[in-house]
């Protein structure tokens, strides 16, 4: 089995209060141990998490007091997106480490809190900070070639995955999840300090809450030790992962800006191919479903990715209806296969994107029009290589309507809408140009060139003006 950061038994966020007064680990830090259900490797010795206060920002300027502008796309609808820049000082935090962000999320509480990441934090590590591999995850005799050896399809046939080694690799799964799944409470602004840094292998989790800010930080590598298969998923069977490196879940007001996403460390083409399917190992990179809603995307970069972001997560999901309002300005999306975005139910304003496939790189499309889908595209750049026509951009899945203007493809000014309809009039039906609303939250939409000449300068982590 091919070895990845991960992590042993999890440590669950811990309040201030349970925190205060830590010394190594004594009579009186395993009384507190006893208290929160902490699980300590034998003989470990537990630190606490020794918050600091050394954040300096540019004089005039506090990143994590920030808010999102007024008509800032989505998020800034009614009473807009601040974040935790309410937050007193007691609740203001700089981390270094697994342990202490995790103590700062404080378990996804709703109090107002800035928390500034500086430095790497690698979510697979445990409570002192030692890096986990997929092997110290594992349990109850879980490993990839019994795994493999029991599902065969040529053996197993169509059937879903039963018996001792699924439950085996659920078990080891629900271990890896416990340190990788980081609760993203309302009230919070999540920042990174400076030009490096990095949450790696974490899957920020922002479930059924509201007001919230993640900016200039670079998430990597959102690993799954534990795959699953899935015999029927496709017609041939597929491998299922667990973990986006933002998963939107039932949130609103978010605001994401400045951040950079990608696979770097273990990218899923250098994988092996099981039951002739490609073994996957990450999910989508940010994920906006379950009714998420008022969501703004602007100035990010994501990278060398399959499927980068869904916007709703199912055409009988009609709960999202009159849900799912996103805007996405002044994106990077390179190397990415597909889904950027791929959309159902929501109201998707996308403008001033830019669109880069490099050569030979594998891509199937760009935007995806999805049940009662209504995309309103302006102003977006792509760049592909030869073998990349602008009829494959757009891909309809019981689509119907799609506003784009503005568009051009290597430099050129397309329709496509017009070309969408033209050459897949065959095997899809043609999308209306009337989507049924117009944008009113955003600000300036300049041509796609000089869009794009911007968002090469500007956009990612690390790249604040």
């Amino acid at each position: 089995m091919r070895m990845a950061h991960p992590q042993g038994r999890g440590v669950p966020a811990i309040s201030r209060a349970k925190r205060t007064g830590w010394t190594r680990l004594g009579t009186t830090a395993l009384a507190a141990v006893a208290l929160v259900g902490l699980t300590l490797p034998a003989g470990a010795q537990a630190e606490p998490p020794a918050f600091s206060r050394d954040y300096a920002p540019a004089p005039g300027r506090d990143l994590g007091r920030d808010v999102l502008g007024a008509d800032d796309g989505w998020a800034a609808e009614g009473a807009g997106t601040t974040g935790g820049a309410a937050a007193d000082d007691a609740r203001v935090f700089t981390v270094r480490t697994r342990a202490q962000l995790a103590a700062a999320l404080d378990g996804g509480s709703p109090v107002p809190k800035i928390i500034y990441v500086r430095g790497t934090i690698d979510a697979n590590t445990d409570a002192q900070g030692r890096p986990l591999s997929c092997a110290d995850y594992a349990t109850d005799g879980y490993t990839t070639q019994k795994y493999l050896t029991a599902y065969d399809p040529r053996t197993w046939g169509g059937q879903k995955p039963a018996g001792p080694q699924e439950e085996a690799r659920a078990a080891s799964a629900a271990r890896q999840a416990e340190r990788v799944e980081l609760a993203v409470g309302s009230n919070t602004t999540l920042v990174g300090v400076g030009r490096d840094a990095v949450l790696k292998g974490a899957s920020l989790q922002v479930k059924d809450a509201s007001n919230v800010i993640v900016r200039n930080l670079e998430l990597r590598d959102a690993y799954d030790c534990f795959p699953v298969w899935q015999p029927n998923t496709g017609g041939l069977g597929d491998w299922k992962t667990a973990y986006d490196n933002i998963w939107l879940r039932g949130a609103n007001h978010v605001w994401v800006d400045h951040v950079t996403i990608s696979d770097k460390g273990h990218p899923d083409a250098a994988e092996p191919t099981y039951f002739g399917r490609n073994y996957l190992r990450h999910d989508g990179l940010l994920d906006i479903t379950n009714g998420s809603d008022l969501v703004t995307v602007s100035w990010s970069r994501f990278a060398d990715h399959d499927k980068a972001m869904l916007i709703g997560n199912g055409d009988n999901v009609t709960t999202d209806r009159g849900k799912l309002r996103v805007t996405l300005h002044h994106n990077s999306f390179k190397g990415v296969v597909q889904r950027a975005p791929r959309v159902r139910f929501g109201q998707v304003h996308i403008y001033n994107n830019a669109y880069d496939v490099p050569a030979g790189a594998d891509y199937r499309y760009s935007w995806g029009v999805s049940t009662e889908s209504r995309i309103y595209a302006e102003n977006n750049a792509f760049t592909t290589p030869g073998h990349v026509e602008a009829a494959d951009l757009v891909k309809s899945w019981n689509g119907s309507a799609l506003h784009q203007s503005g568009s051009e493809f290597n430099g050129y000014p397309v329709d496509l809408l017009a070309i969408h309809n033209s050459y897949n009039s065959g095997s899809e039906r043609d999308l209306e140009p009337d989507v049924g609303w117009t944008p009113a939250l955003h600000g300036p939409i300049d041509g796609a060139a000089k869009a794009a000449k911007d968002v090469a300068r500007g956009a990612g982590a690390g790249r604040i003006g």
